[in-house]
């Protein structure tokens, strides 16, 4: 008897015990609450963009999953944009997630490309500078969600840096993963028909009442969030390439350098031309120069205009 009393109790299963305290729900209940999340988005976040950039977007509901967080992160695949966020009396992690072509596509637009001029995005992960200025998409998602719930004492919802799915931190052990729901909704701007996704441990989002905020008065387009991506753009670094053409050669002489050989500089006289380029288009002419130890070089020409700069960066 002693030694059957030693042995330890057998730990109740984790999915049972989840449903006994609350922390998981039923599909039923689940669905309900996609569905009003998705009524408010689809409500305040078009008015909230149209009113900013003068841009129209929609929102639809698709589905409410359920599962432990990391996993339901997992489904998601590539070429999304994530960010950890939480919210003081509400949750404290939550996990916003946009597709990379809605965040392209509107990068785009607010630079000034023509909507009949523009291409079907195809999604891939974001480059720094578009991960800069994701920073106020997700900011305008995160606000529908802190008026949704209606959490007390007023705070602000504290969002971290995005980052592309693929360098999203590393999940814990699943003994410290949290049943979760994945609210997803497709966000369509244009041609393009993207997703963005609400995933929040069930523990706080079945204790979650969910109302819409009340309507402002409406105002009249603003430029604030256009000069806002435009100073995004302007303070990203970029990585510049410089090409310097050389004298040309036959086969057979290229075939024959070695080490410690010279090709010369096409030109050979005067200041060296230099072609500078970031995202593969060209962006100045310079010359090759010098500076101390530095080797430099000084721009002598614009190719573009600061406005088609700035758009070909984003491509």
């Amino acid at each position: 008897m002693s030694q059957q009393s030693a042995q330890k109790t057998p730990a109740m299963d984790r999915t049972l015990f989840a449903k006994l305290t609350g922390n998981l729900g039923d599909q039923a209940k689940l669905a309900k609450l996609g569905t009003a999340f998705a009524q408010v988005y689809s409500e305040f976040l078009p008015d909230i963009i149209k009113s900013e950039t003068g841009l129209e977007i929609n929102i639809a509901y698709t589905g409410c999953q359920s599962g432990l967080m990391n996993e339901l992160i997992s489904r998601l695949g590539g070429n999304h944009a994530l960010v950890n966020g939480s919210l003081r009396n509400w949750a404290p992690k939550f996990v916003l997630g946009c597709g990379s072509a809605f965040i392209m596509t509107l990068m785009e637009h607010m630079l000034g490309a023509r909507p009949e001029d523009m291409e079907v995005a195809i999604a891939r992960p974001l480059s720094v500078m578009e991960l800069d200025l994701s920073v106020m998409v997700f900011e305008k998602i995160a606000n529908v969600l802190r008026s949704a719930v209606n959490a007390p004492g007023g705070f602000e919802p504290y969002l971290d840096p995005p980052r592309n799915i693929e360098d999203h931190p590393a999940p814990l052990a699943d003994s410290n993963d949290d049943f979760a729901a994945a609210i997803t909704m497709t966000i369509s701007l244009g041609k393009c028909v993207s997703e963005i996704i609400i995933i929040v441990p069930q523990r706080d989002l079945l204790r979650t009442v969910i109302s819409a905020p009340r309507a402002k008065n409406p105002t009249a387009a603003s430029q604030a969030w256009s000069e806002q991506l435009s100073e995004q753009v302007r303070r990203s670094q970029v990585t510049l390439d410089a090409r310097i053409r050389l004298q040309s050669l036959t086969l057979d002489t290229i075939s024959k350098l070695a080490v410690g050989d010279v090709i010369p500089f096409m030109d050979n006289t005067g200041d060296v031309r230099v072609e500078v380029s970031a995202n593969s288009k060209d962006l100045y002419i310079c010359e090759f120069g010098r500076s101390g130890e530095n080797y430099t070089v000084r721009v002598k020409d614009n190719v573009n205009s600061d406005d088609e700069l700035l758009r070909h960066l984003m491509n």
